[in-house]
């Protein structure tokens, strides 16, 4: 295992109110490279995703109510590489608690609901008071204050709210939803960004600041990564499906045993590919010899390619193009496949989940896409129980003697 005071962010120490995913999918980030992260719970609960089927345990896992003794799935995914702490916020006790934490980290990540922070009185402008040198990053759904208060942000809501259902799926069809909680996780890498950029300022000027980030910022600021009002105004449908209708050929299309990804946008690729077709005289054909033309018939173009692939094997039509012609072209892999793929696993982009009692446990996790050459990083330590981290934190970083502690305990606070 690397040596966590190698890697980039050591030294950094972190204070983590985040709960569900948008903003634990940051501080998990900050973890694996090497940041100190303190997550902060609430006693006898914890952090909602806590109670996230399947459930751990040693009975292995399972779909059923959630046993004392079990974690969740989902917390052992996203949990690694944090040390839980619990603390009730809302008592006076706990808020002078959260007040010496904050002086002693550098960071302080949270994605509360609006107002959350500021009811409670660990918002920026207090933190700020407390810790001038703080940089504080904020995740919420629709920025703060919202344009639509009271509405709860979740991914599917954000989705909704950017635009990018409406150019996801087919033509004709309905609004298409992302496969994955596509706002809940760009917004914290967002956020883990500008948090860096934080950092590096502070280092010039000795100045923290707060970092602000919205899951509706980021999806629409994507959105506008396609002309989506110049294609509109110019006649062209929005949603393409398995097509990208400026790039044809670009798209997915059927085999006897599958699918295959084909991308044939360049002269020499529309060649290699009209030539595995066994139709090279398509090239000089008026609606497929130029990249822009090739936009208005792509319907007709697509439907051509389709009716050769889908009388192939997968495999024939990889090795027909990529393989003797190099035009790109792959099959399209199931999730199970590419959780199992060896070279994923290697590569640390995927890693195997382990539960902080039991061990290995056969599930896939998240890993760290991000290679260092001399500050090796990844989400290497297993996800906390609840408190676990209290003698530690309290006892050591706040130098709490016991019996304070165990008062603070009985009370309820810790």
């Amino acid at each position: 295992m690397p040596n966590a005071l190698a890697r980039p962010l050591a030294g950094i120490r972190v204070l983590d109110l985040t709960v569900a995913l948008a903003g634990p999918y940051g501080s998990l980030l900050l973890g694996g490279m090497g940041a100190e992260v303190i997550h902060v719970e609430s006693p006898g609960g914890g952090d909602i995703a806590r109670t996230n089927p399947p459930f751990v345990g040693a009975g292995g896992i399972h779909f059923g109510g959630r046993r004392e003794d079990e974690i969740s799935l989902t917390v052992l995914n996203r949990a690694r590489n944090k040390k839980s702490i619990t603390l009730d916020l809302k008592s006076p006790q706990g808020h002078a608690l959260f007040m010496r934490l904050a002086k002693e980290c550098d960071v302080v990540i949270e994605n509360m609901s609006e107002g959350a922070t500021a009811r409670l009185g660990v918002d920026y402008e207090r933190v700020r008071e407390a810790n001038p040198r703080i940089v504080y990053a904020s995740i919420k759904a629709f920025g703060e204050p919202s344009p639509s208060p009271g509405l709860k942000g979740m991914d599917i809501i954000v989705q909704a709210l950017s635009g990018i259902m409406e150019v996801t799926g087919t033509q004709g069809g309905p609004p298409t939803r992302w496969g994955l909680p596509i706002a809940d996780l760009l917004a914290p890498m967002f956020a883990v960004q500008g948090v860096m950029a934080a950092l590096i300022h502070r280092g010039r000027t000795g100045e923290g600041q707060h970092v602000q980030v919205s899951m509706l910022d980021c999806l629409a600021s994507l959105l506008a990564e396609e002309h989506f009002d110049v294609m509109s105004a110019n006649g062209y449908p929005l949603r393409s499906g398995n097509f990208h209708d400026r790039l044809a050929p670009f798209g997915v299309y059927p085999a006897r045993d599958g699918h295959v990804a084909i991308v044939a946008f360049s002269d020499e690729w529309m060649a290699g590919l009209l030539d595995a077709m066994g139709q090279p005289q398509l090239a000089d054909d008026p609606r497929f010899a130029h990249r822009g033309i090739r936009m208005k018939h792509a319907a007709e173009l697509n439907a051509l390619i389709a009716a050769w692939t889908g009388g192939l094997g997968a495999d024939e039509v990889v090795d027909a193009l990529q393989h003797r012609r190099g035009v790109p072209c792959v099959r399209v892999r199931t999730p199970l496949q590419v959780l199992n793929d060896p070279l994923l696993h290697a590569s640390g982009a995927l890693t195997q989940l382990a539960h902080p009692r039991l061990g290995g446990i056969g599930a896939i996790g998240m890993g760290l896409p991000i290679r260092f050459s001399r500050t090796p990083s990844q989400f290497d330590q297993p996800a906390a129980e609840l408190g676990s981290a209290n003698a530690e934190i309290y006892g050591g970083l706040l130098r709490l003697g016991a019996d304070e502690m165990a008062a603070l305990q009985a009370a309820g606070v810790i």
